[in-house]
C-alpha cells in the first residue's frame, strides 16, 4: 500500500482530540475525495500525509516509511500538497522560479531543471507566463501554479485542499480535468472538497470524516445512498441524484447528467413498450 494509516489519533491539545482511531489504506493510482463539514478533521488528516502534522498516537506510513521519522522536505519528494489558498505557498519573484524551487532543493540543476519546469508549466497552461510575477496571475492561474510546483516535484501522491474554491466554473473544470489526466498517468490523487458534484464526477472512492472519525469509505454511488451518513456529515448530494430519486428512475444511485439522461430514455422506452403490448 502507498499510504497506510494505523490507529491514528491527533490532538492539538491534550484535552482536544481532532482525529480518533483513523485506519485507512490507499493504493497507488487511486483518486479519492475526502469530504465532511468544516472542522470535521479531513484537512488535519491529509496534513499527516506530508508530515505537516505528526500523530499523537498511531502511525502514518508513506510507501512503507513512518512519517514520524521523516522531515517534511523528505516527504515532499513523495507527497505534494496544494493548499486551499495558493497564496499561502507562493513566495518567489517569478512563475518559473516558483516551480523550480522544489526541484532545486532536490539537487536538480541546468537543462534538466529548465525542462522539468517548462514541462510542468505547459501541463497547467502557464508556459507563456514563466517570467511573470506570480501575483499578476488570476486566482485560478495561481492555483494552477501551485499545482505545477507539485508536478515539478514528480510526486507520487498529490493532495489538494478544496482545489476549485474561489474559481469560476471553467477554471475549476480545468483543474479537475488536469487532476484526472495526472491520475491516468499513475499519480495518486486525494482532493478535499464540499462539492459533491466533483465527488460524483471525479472520485472513485469517497472518505467521509465527521467529528474526527471516518464514518464512510466507499464509492460515491454507495455513500450517496447512506442517508444517515449524508445527514451526519452535512453533505448535499448532487441535484441530479436528488432528481432521479424523486422521479424513481432507477434502483441505482444516479451520479451525473449523462446517467440521468440515459435513465429518462430507458423509462420512456419502457412506458412505450407497456402501451404497445
Amino acid at each position: 500500500m502507498l499510504i497506510e494509516v494505523e490507529e491514528l489519533d491527533y490532538a492539538y491539545e491534550k484535552s482536544s482530540h481532532v482525529l480518533r482511531n483513523i485506519n485507512i489504506k490507499i493504493a497507488r493510482g487511486e483518486i479519492i475525495a475526502f469530504t465532511g463539514k468544516n472542522g470535521s478533521g479531513k484537512t488535519t488528516l491529509a496534513k499527516h500525509f506530508n508530515g505537516l502534522l505528526k500523530p499523537s498516537s498511531g502511525k502514518v506510513l508513506i510507501d512503507g516509511k513512518d512519517t514520524a521519522k521523516r522531515t517534511v522536505s523528505e516527504l515532499a519528494q513523495t507527497v505534494g500538497y496544494v493548499f486551499q489558498n495558493p497564496d499561502h505557498q507562493i513566495f518567489n519573484d517569478t512563475v518559473f522560479d516558483e516551480v523550480a524551487f522544489g526541484p532545486k532543493n532536490q539537487g536538480i540543476t541546468g537543462k534538466k531543471l529548465e525542462e522539468l519546469v517548462l514541462n510542468s508549466l505547459a501541463a497547467v497552461g502557464l508556459m507563456e507566463d514563466a517570467n511573470l510575477y506570480p501575483y499578476r496571475l488570476s486566482k485560478g492561474q495561481r492555483q494552477r501554479l501551485a499545482l505545477a510546483s507539485v508536478i515539478a516535484m514528480e510526486s507520487d501522491i498529490m493532495v489538494l485542499d478544496e482545489p476549485t474554491t474561489g474559481l469560476d466554473y471553467k477554471e475549476g473544470l480545468e483543474i479537475m480535468e488536469l487532476l484526472k489526466k495526472l491520475n491516468l498517468k499513475g499519480h495518486t490523487i486525494i482532493f478535499i472538497t464540499h462539492d459533491m458534484g466533483l465527488v460524483a464526477d471525479y472520485a472513485k472512492r469517497m472518505i467521509v470524516v465527521s467529528e474526527g472519525e471516518i464514518i464512510a469509505d466507499n464509492t460515491p454511488r454507495k455513500v450517496f445512498n447512506l442517508d444517515q451518513v449524508i445527514e451526519k456529515a452535512h453533505l448535499k448530494i448532487p441535484a441530479v441524484t436528488q432528481l432521479a430519486r424523486i422521479l424513481k428512475l432507477s434502483k441505482k444511485t444516479t451520479l451525473n447528467d449523462t446517467e440521468l439522461f440515459q435513465e429518462i430514455l430507458a423509462a420512456k422506452e419502457a412506458n412505450l413498450n407497456v402501451l404497445c403490448s
